[in-house]
């Protein structure tokens, strides 16, 4: 089972926080740093000092960083031309040494639309679409050839399909629930399916359905990594969990209910039960990055007993 961080900067954190997050992601052996890709803080969290954007952000890391994949949950179709984001991420991938992870989404939040006078298309998952084929197609073109598109939404003549990512294929995630139209995409597009802030029911459910969506798109259903972001909040005692449970906002028993709270055997055994449907990979979701001690008492009491 692959433990990664999963950070929502959105809510507030400079990139120096990102940094020592992910330096932090890296001393204490976890296997990954992602990001959520938004620019409008959600719920009663000030936000402040602003936003980051995801690829800068990533960018940066790639260089301070050495060994954890760097990656985005999800990157949000609707604020990147794709091929400017096929460029974005291949330079990205090259200035980390290949260990880039792209997490492409249709975009969802129309107030940060609003916010930032970014159009926000009524039809969004036919470009996703669109999108996913011309990343990836734009990847896969050897070099000295040329890649066209002519799609309903985005047209590409003759593109030389530069540059190349530094890994011969960046891993790519499609994740969800929708019942009919994810399944498909993962299927076609994806080497790892999420599913975001589900429970243990829904999360079998769509497994099955994007098993199912692979075998009949001629693809072995175990050939997908198969994930679930969940929020985090753990404590040595029950008053460590409350602590940490009251600074971002929540209540324990609903923490407990959605997401993997509790104490470290509580949720080392949580954990085995989204193993045991067929998860190998859990994002975790960190809403106070301040706390540090968080990301060390799981690395040592939940981390050390997973490997």
């Amino acid at each position: 089972m692959d433990l990664r961080i999963f950070t929502e900067p959105q809510q507030g954190a400079s990139y120096d926080k990102l940094l020592t997050v992910a330096k932090a992601t890296e001393a204490l052996g976890f296997d990954a740093f992602f990001r959520s890709d938004h620019y409008l803080r959600m719920g009663t969290a000030d936000g402040l000092p602003g936003p980051t954007d995801a690829w800068i952000t990533l960018a940066g890391l790639a260089r301070e960083t050495s060994r954890i994949r760097l990656g985005t949950l999800m990157t949000a179709g609707t604020f990147r031309f794709p091929g400017v984001l096929a460029i974005q991420v291949a330079q990205v991938d090259q200035m980390s040494g290949g260990r880039v992870e792209l997490g492409l989404g249709a975009g969802w939040f129309e107030e940060e639309h609003k916010a930032y006078g970014i159009p926000f298309p009524k039809e969004k998952f036919g470009r996703l679409e669109e999108q996913l084929a011309i990343v990836t197609g734009l990847w896969e073109t050897e070099v000295g050839k040329k890649f066209s598109y002519d799609g309903t939404h985005y047209q590409l003549t003759d593109s030389p399909a530069l540059p190349k990512p530094a890994q011969r294929k960046v891993p790519v995630l499609v994740g969800g629930h929708g019942a009919v139209r994810t399944p498909r995409l993962a299927a076609q597009y994806a080497d790892e399916f999420n599913i975001p802030f589900a429970s243990l029911e829904d999360t079998s459910r769509q497994f099955g359905r994007v098993r199912a969506a692979a075998e009949q798109a001629g693809r072995k259903s175990g050939d997908l990594v198969y994930s679930n972001a969940l929020v985090a909040c753990v404590g040595k005692d029950d008053a460590e969990v409350a602590r940490r449970a009251a600074a971002v906002g929540r209540e324990v028993d609903e923490l407990k209910a959605n997401g993997l709270a509790g104490s470290p055997a509580e949720v080392v055994d949580r954990i085995g039960q989204f193993e045991a449907i067929g998860s190998s990979r859990i994002y975790l979701q960190m809403l106070d990055l301040d706390d540090l001690d968080h990301l060390e008492l799981i690395s040592s009491q939940v981390l050390s007993q997973l490997n």
